[in-house]
Parts: C-alpha cells; sequence; structure tokens
C-alpha cells in the first residue's frame, strides 16, 4: 500500500508516543511525566473531557493552557474547518485582499469598540511582539514597563517583559526594559517620568499565581501613561474570549481602554494558531505610514484562511451559547464553593480569581504534625505540595490540572468555558477528597510527596 494514511500510521506506531518524544523532542517532557504518572495515553477527547483506551473518561480543567476555550472539536468550529478547506480559496498569495481577515477583525473589533484595526499572527507571543513593536514606533521610545512575575512569551522580545527568571536566565541579553511589582502605580510614575517609556504591558490577571490587578490600577495606571505620552497594553492572551467573565478582561474595570491589546489562544478554537494584536488606528497608520512600509511588519502564516474560519466560528458559537456569560456563572459557583473551604482546611490558605480563572493556594499548617512534612517539603524545594495535590486528582479522580508555576503552591484552573454545574461537582469532591487525606496525616498522598522531595534533591 502507498501514499500517507493518516489512521493506518497512527495506528501502526501510536504506541510510540513517548519513546519518540524522548528520541527526537524536548527529552524532559516524557521524563517529567513519567515522574509524576502523568504518561496517560489518551484516545480521544471532546468538551471538556478525554477518554483513554479503556473508555474512562478525564475532566480536563486545564483546557491546554486555556487554548481550548470552547472545550475540544467543538462541532461548529470543525464544520468550519471542513468548509474552508472544501472551498479550495486561493490563500496566502500575499498581494490580494481575502475577506476572512476583515471578517474576523471586525468582530473582534466589536468587542473592543474604542479600537479599530487587527493585525494577525501566529501565536501570543507574536501578538506581544507585534504589541512591543508597534508601541516603541509609534511612541519613538525604546523601554517597555513590565510586571514581575509576568508571562508574555517566551521569544526575544516577549521574554524581555517576561518576569520570571527561569525562563529569562541563560537567553541575555534581552531588551532594556523595567519590571515593577504588580499593583506599584508610583513605580510606574517613576519610571515613565524619565520620558523614554513607550508602554507598560500588563495582564489584567496574571497567569503565575492567578494574581488580579488591583481595584483601579488599571485605570490609574491609563491616566498615568497617556500624561507622559505612554501607552497600554493589555495582554488577554489567556485572560482574553470571556475566561474571566468578560469578554476581554480589563473591561472588568470602568474606563480602560487600552491603546494595544493581545489576544491569541481560545481564538484558535484548538484547531488553528492564531494571534492578533489589536489596536487604535493612530498607532497602525504611524507603522505603516506609507507603501514603501506596507511589509515592515508581517506574518507568513498570519491571517491565514484556517485560522480565520476557526476564528469567525469561535466568535459565532460563543454569541450564540452566550458562553461570557455562562463562564462567568459558573466560575462565581465554583470559586464561591472552592472558597467555602478555606476555613476547613488548614493547608488551603485562599481561593481567588474571576470567571473561569481561578487559583487555589496552599501555605503553611498551624498543627505540628502537618506543619513538619510541610517544611520537609519546603526544605527540598517550594511547590511539591501543590504538585502532590495536581497527582491525586488525575491518578484517583481523573481530573486534569497544574500548578500555576514553578516554585509556586497554587494550582490554576482554566478549563473550557462550557464546563458546568456537573462538571463544578465532580472537582469541588475530588478536591475536597484529596484536602482530607492530606490532612489525615499520612497514606499515599505523602508517600507520593516523599518521592517528589527526592526527585527534587536529585536535581540540585
Amino acid at each position: 500500500m502507498t501514499g500517507f494514511d493518516l489512521t493506518r500510521l497512527l495506528a501502526e506506531r501510536g504506541d510510540e508516543r513517548y519513546d519518540l518524544h524522548a528520541r527526537h523532542l524536548n527529552h524532559q517532557l516524557p521524563r517529567m511525566l513519567h515522574t509524576l504518572g502523568f504518561d496517560k495515553v489518551y484516545d480521544r477527547a471532546e468538551g471538556a473531557y478525554f477518554w483513554d483506551r479503556d473508555g474512562r473518561d478525564y475532566l480536563d480543567m486545564l483546557a491546554g493552557f486555556g487554548v481550548m476555550g470552547l472545550g475540544r472539536h467543538h462541532p461548529v468550529v470543525r464544520q468550519a474547518l471542513h468548509d474552508v478547506l472544501d472551498a479550495g480559496l486561493a490563500d496566502l498569495t500575499r498581494f490580494d485582499c481575502q475577506p476572512l481577515p476583515g471578517l474576523l477583525a471586525e468582530k473582534l473589533l466589536g468587542h473592543a469598540p474604542h479600537l479599530d484595526r487587527v493585525f494577525f499572527g501566529n501565536s501570543g507571543t507574536e501578538a506581544v511582539e507585534t504589541a512591543l513593536k508597534f508601541a516603541r514606533y509609534a511612541t519613538g521610545r525604546p523601554r517597555i514597563v513590565y510586571c514581575t512575575h509576568a508571562f508574555h512569551g517566551l521569544t526575544t522580545g516577549s521574554l524581555s517583559v517576561n518576569g520570571e527568571g527561569g525562563f529569562r536566565d541563560g537567553f541575555a541579553p534581552l531588551l532594556p526594559d523595567t519590571a515593577i511589582e504588580l499593583g506599584d502605580l508610583a513605580a510606574l510614575e517613576r519610571e515613565v517620568k524619565r520620558g523614554d517609556v513607550a508602554g507598560f504591558v500588563v495582564e489584567p490577571i496574571q497567569g503565575k499565581g492567578v494574581h488580579p490587578t488591583p481595584p483601579g490600577f488599571l485605570r490609574a495606571a491609563q491616566e498615568l501613561l497617556h500624561r507622559h505620552k505612554a501607552l497600554l497594553i493589555a495582554d488577554e492572551v489567556q485572560t482574553g474570549l470571556g475566561r474571566t467573565g468578560d469578554f476581554f478582561a480589563y473591561q472588568h474595570e470602568e474606563g480602560v481602554e487600552p491603546d494595544l491589546v493581545c489576544v491569541a489562544k481560545a481564538l484558535s478554537g484548538g484547531y488553528v494558531p492564531v494571534g492578533a494584536t489589536l489596536g487604535k488606528d493612530w498607532i497602525f497608520k504611524k507603522v505603516y505610514s506609507s507603501m514603501d512600509r506596507v511589509l515592515v511588519h508581517s506574518a507568513s502564516f498570519g491571517a491565514n484562511a484556517q485560522a480565520m474560519a476557526a476564528g469567525l466560528a469561535v466568535l459565532t458559537v460563543m454569541e450564540d451559547e452566550e458562553t461570557v456569560a455562562h463562564a462567568r456563572h459558573t466560575g462565581d459557583l465554583l470559586r464561591s464553593r472552592l472558597a467555602a473551604l478555606v476555613d476547613r482546611y488548614e493547608l488551603l490558605h485562599d481561593v481567588r480569581g474571576r470567571g473561569l480563572m481561578i487559583g487555589i493556594e496552599f501555605g503553611r499548617p498551624k498543627s505540628l504534625g502537618l506543619r513538619s512534612r510541610w517544611t520537609m517539603l519546603q526544605a527540598a524545594r517550594k511547590g511539591l505540595f501543590a504538585q502532590m495535590v495536581v497527582v491525586p486528582l488525575l491518578q484517583r479522580h481523573r481530573i486534569l490540572t497544574q500548578v500555576s508555576g514553578d516554585h509556586l503552591e497554587v494550582i490554576k484552573l482554566i478549563p473550557p468555558l462550557i464546563i458546568g454545574e456537573r462538571e463544578v461537582d465532580r472537582f469541588v469532591e475530588a478536591f475536597t477528597a484529596v484536602m482530607d487525606d492530606a490532612h489525615g496525616g499520612g497514606g499515599l498522598m505523602w508517600d507520593f510527596g516523599r518521592t517528589l522531595v527526592k526527585q527534587a534533591l536529585q536535581t540540585h
């Protein structure tokens, strides 16, 4: 038999998945998955669930780090991709204007009426890179201010405004940008007064640790920036498209109108990589100031027909199914039920977030027995207790979650926005069982904790 047969290829070699990754891709990924017992074999997925080859379901509370906003294989998005492939469009000629990019831009801008134009790229980091370049060019200034612990991407420009040292180490020199603490308006004012700041890039809710900006901060920062002729850049790559119970997370605060907004992840429908940078007309007109500069910023696969069709389908589904309101309601329910457990468990310190972006933070217990075990974990590596919670959620309760960042005792819940009360019940019941076990003083959970300690010590 000749030719390419995807079904046959997967049937013949699908069981080699972990070996293939170990040999040809990032060899640490399968090693990490084996260590945690996350080396599952998922055969199929739909909505907010995976199924293994034995037919057992797994609840997805991670959504591919926010990519799967509508869950996996939404029928409307899937049909849109079949339709666009069947249409045989003259795509990516580079010298025409296809209708789909304009239609998607129009639909996106309808959710941000103070903005005027869109640049389409292929990822969140590319959307941020675009915003950084546009801000620098439009203002004629070189420096960007960002927040400690921020995550804006891993390409060199966005890495320069990444507030986490673990991602930056070994990749210097980076751009000479400046970090401030999230919410520190005085520090922002000190920087912009120097006169060389092009803009301030900020996540309305930081993904690392799930920390919302303080009330009033974005509005005050915007007024300060505009007074000094600098721009406000909202990174909505993870928080956008309904994640926080508003279409954009910055809309939670009245009067905030960023000059540039970065989106990606959920806009893809989980199928075709896409990023978008929304901005004001005058910024785009400065960057693209003449016909000679028509390609001064572009992307080879930007605005391709498949990505545009997926994006249009996603936004249509969100309108038809009232996804934003649903995410707000379900998020409030999940967060309130988890928050009610804080007084019950001394290892559980805080539950925070908005919509379906929720952080569960653990902290030092008061009782002597638990405190000694907690101290053991912290001495080996901060963040091990949160990992101890993540593992039994998957192994015993078939729920996929993950910690919100390295060296953090925080689990971040970013499930598909389509989950409902059934999924809330399942998660809360499983989380309660894991917490009961953790506070029981022994058992498999703490045995696994000792295994994690050994692994952590071996890496030093």
